[in-house]
Parts: C-alpha cells; sequence; structure tokens
C-alpha cells in the first residue's frame, strides 16, 4: 500500500473510532512533508464511490496535512453520502490523488479527459472532476459533469475553464 494511501486510512479510521486528528508519521517520503500540493481522497466501499474531497490548491503546509485533512473531511463531510461509521471501516477502500497547480484552457482542444481534470468556473461556482475516470471519455461530458456538480448551465452563463494533471495512489 502506498504510503499517502496508507495515511489516509489512519486518519480516517484514528478519527472515526477515536475523534482524533493522526499526526504525519515522520518516516514518510520527505517530499510528501516537505512540499504542497491540492489532494483529493476518495474512498470507495466494495468497489463504489463513497466519499470523495479534496483541495485543488494546498491549504495546509505538506501533502502528508492535505492528505488527512481531505481523508477526514471525506468521511466526516461529503453531503452526497452521510458521514462513514466505525462498521464500514474494515470494507473502505483508498485513493489519493496529487494536483498539480490548475493552469487555465484557451481552447478546447487543449483537454483529455484522460490525461487531465478540469475546474469550470462561473461567477463564484466552481466545479471539479478528476482525470480517467470511469465513464468520462468525452472532453464534452467531462465539461457537463463539472458544471452539473457546479450548478452551472453551461449554454446561459460564462464558463473559465482549467485543467490540471494529477499522480494517482491506491
Amino acid at each position: 500500500m502506498h504510503p499517502l494511501v496508507r495515511l489516509a486510512r489512519l486518519a480516517v479510521e484514528k478519527y472515526i473510532k477515536e475523534k482524533e486528528i493522526t499526526s504525519p508519521p515522520s518516516d514518510l517520503p520527505k517530499e510528501f512533508l516537505e512540499k504542497k500540493a491540492g489532494v483529493f481522497v476518495t474512498i470507495e466501499k466494495n468497489g463504489n464511490l463513497r466519499a470523495c474531497i479534496g483541495t485543488y490548491l494546498p491549504t495546509k503546509e505538506s501533502i502528508a496535512e492535505e492528505t488527512i485533512r481531505n481523508a477526514i473531511a471525506a468521511a466526516t463531510e461529503d453531503w452526497r453520502f452521510g458521514p462513514i461509521q466505525k462498521e464500514e471501516l474494515p470494507f473502505l477502500s483508498y485513493i489519493v490523488y496529487i494536483l498539480s497547480p490548475p493552469e487555465p484552457v484557451k481552447e478546447i482542444k487543449e483537454l483529455d479527459p484522460k490525461k487531465y481534470g478540469i475546474i469550470v468556473r462561473s461567477g463564484l461556482k466552481t466545479g471539479l472532476l478528476l482525470p480517467d475516470l470511469e465513464g468520462v471519455d468525452t472532453i464534452e461530458k467531462q465539461i457537463l459533469i463539472a458544471c452539473q456538480k457546479a450548478g452551472i448551465e453551461p449554454a446561459k452563463e460564462k464558463l473559465s475553464l482549467y485543467r490540471f494533471t494529477a499522480q494517482k495512489y491506491r
């Protein structure tokens, strides 16, 4: 198991069982303790999405701290599913995504849903979709889903598009 995936699991289990926030272990690879990046944590139960929350820009001092915060947030704050219960913990698996900084998209042909995640913005509304998701195989579908997540009507609202890459750890 990748060290960040192990960290996400530890953070969720410690928080759900003891209501305590774990600290980054000192034996993590140096880059995760020293570098900053946006991080998304996806939690699956029996192969199905159970929770997913993250940040596309860093909010913490390290990738490790970002992972801990977003793992706990996914487990407790994803409104689509409700908080994870103790009984579910043995059935969960985790995916950690480390995001590159978003870059503006000038032309739609710069996108590729297998390679790039997407951020759509209109006014104060923002939607994000991670790259290489099952069933998302066209640029149009990727934009539409990201807009739906944000409550944006692409036919009626002016969009700003951004793309990013993500390192995916299972």
